[in-house]
């Protein structure tokens, strides 16, 4: 069943947080969305807060191309930053180039977080951008601030002069006169402690070693806002759709990217819809080491399957906060176990009538419509939700009232009524990625099926006592999330 749309005539409605509103999507390029989403500062392994922020984000733009449009999904990677800086000279031995150390450092991290939303089936991403290969666009816009008066050069770096722009933090929704300084310690060289740095001077010998890049202002390394801007600038131009990112980045960083864009550029509104995902707690506190329960993706894995914590995150609302505990996780595996019990009983019917499954697939296709009455509230609930400012709560509740009143009656329906509840199905994996159905619509019974071909190979490995190739082979799949267990 095609439900897919072929025109983007749109009653989406997305929640700006900007203008703190419902407002119905309308892009500034009718057919064309530019979507950038802050990416990752890469010094050490995603955890499950950013596996929340990225699934949702996958899923809005799921969403936004099941509505027609083509979607430019950009994220940036943070490669130079104090953190990675600081980790660098952790791990680093008395020896070692700094500089080569947290280059490293990045690239490692940067491949782990990428491997990472591969197994969460985030896929959608269609530019990740880092940093340091743009070092001379964010060189050129911090001269440009310079030269419009909203940017000055002081012995230790070069800062925006915040009370210039007087619309700052209007995002945050806080006044000018209110703020403190951020993000830096105190530099009695600015003009006011509130300002940000766009670059950091780093000629002395307490930053020897760390990465710097030339600049007219001496040698050193961009503050973190600038880099965005610079990047989407670049990219999408002055003005662009969608910005997203954590509740947590609002204040200062996309403050600042704000003030940054407009002040350079003269127009506004930089970005015509913010986008922000809510907090994730555990078991009701705040994530930290310090708490004990910071809670890697690769860690988590280890314990359950990509698609049950999709599932989980995407039973809450994107913009609501989400309590995160091991037996929320274990009544989200149940429910869609629920779901995909559903998904084989209506393969069992389909295989049983059709020996192809290129027949079946064909003949989804082709369906335009259903006269099941059941079916079709079920597809109004469900897309009349996700217009709703991707209201994936409430979309799922239509999936399982779906389950509910047809489960029982699957083999009395008519087979065309069969295949396009089949056909919903495979348009429901395409926007939520919540099944994991292959491009045939099948699940994944391939996976298990593989998993345990290797742990009868284990076996006879060790019935022969090669324990080192066994164990390796274990080893290798520890690492992907698998557990064995002799």
């Amino acid at each position: 069943m095609n439900n897919k749309k072929e025109n983007n005539t749109c009653s989406l409605k997305l929640y700006s947080t900007l203008t703190r509103r419902k407002e119905y999507f309308k892009p500034i390029n009718k057919n064309i969305v530019k979507f950038f989403v802050c990416g990752p500062t890469v010094y050490n392994d995603a955890h499950i807060g950013h596996g929340r922020t990225y699934i949702s984000f996958d899923m809005i733009k799921r969403y936004l191309e099941y509505k027609g449009y083509s979607v430019i999904y950009m994220q940036n990677v943070t490669d130079i930053d104090d953190k990675i800086i600081n980790r660098g000279k952790e791990i680093g031995k008395v020896n070692d180039d700094l500089s080569s150390v947290c280059f490293d450092l990045a690239r490692k991290y940067e491949r782990r977080y990428n491997e990472d939303m591969e197994s969460l089936n985030v896929k959608g991403l269609n530019l990740q951008m880092r940093a340091t290969d743009h070092m001379d666009k964010i060189i050129n816009q911090i001269e440009r601030l310079i030269e419009k008066g909203y940017a000055y050069e002081t012995d230790t770096g070069v800062y925006f002069q915040v009370n210039k722009f007087k619309d700052f933090a209007k995002l945050s929704n806080r006044k000018i006169d209110e703020l403190e300084g951020h993000r830096l310690q105190e530099d009695k060289t600015k003009k006011d402690p509130r300002d940000f740095a766009l670059w950091k001077k780093r000629d002395s010998i307490e930053y020897y070693g760390e990465p710097v890049w030339s600049s007219p202002w001496g040698k050193g390394r961009p503050g973190w806002h600038i880099e965005d801007t610079a990047i989407t600038e670049e990219y999408f131009g002055e003005q662009y759709d969608i910005h997203g990112g954590g509740l947590d980045l609002i204040f200062p960083h996309h403050d600042a990217e704000i003030a940054q864009m407009e002040a350079v550029s003269g127009k506004k509104p930089m970005v015509n819809y913010w986008l922000h995902t809510g907090f994730l707690n555990v078991d009701g506190e705040k994530m930290s080491k310090s708490l004990g329960n910071f809670i890697t993706i690769r860690d988590l894995l280890k314990e359950v399957s990509p698609e049950t914590f999709r599932f989980f995150v995407l039973s809450t609302h994107y913009r609501s906060p989400i309590d995160f505990s091991k037996d929320s996780l274990h009544q989200a595996g149940k429910s869609l176990d629920k779901i995909k019990s559903y998904v084989d009983d209506v393969d069992e019917i389909l295989n049983s009538e059709f020996e192809d499954e290129d027949v079946i697939e064909d003949k989804i296709d082709s369906l335009e419509s259903t006269s099941y009455d059941v079916l079709k509230s079920t597809i109004v609930s469900f897309f009349n939700a996700m217009d709703d400012d991707f209201n994936t709560p409430k979309a799922i509740a239509s999936l399982f009232e779906l389950i509910s009143e047809s489960k029982s009656q699957l083999k009395d329906l008519d087979i065309n009524d069969i295949l396009a509840i089949k056909g919903f199905l495979v348009t429901v994996n395409d926007i939520l990625g919540i099944i994991f159905l292959d491009d045939n619509g099948n699940n994944g019974d391939n996976e298990e099926a593989l998993l345990d071909l290797i742990a009868d190979t284990r076996k006879k490995l060790r019935a022969n006592k090669q324990y080192d190739l066994s164990d390796d082979i274990r080893a290798k799949l520890t690492d992907l999330g698998y557990e064995i267990s002799d």
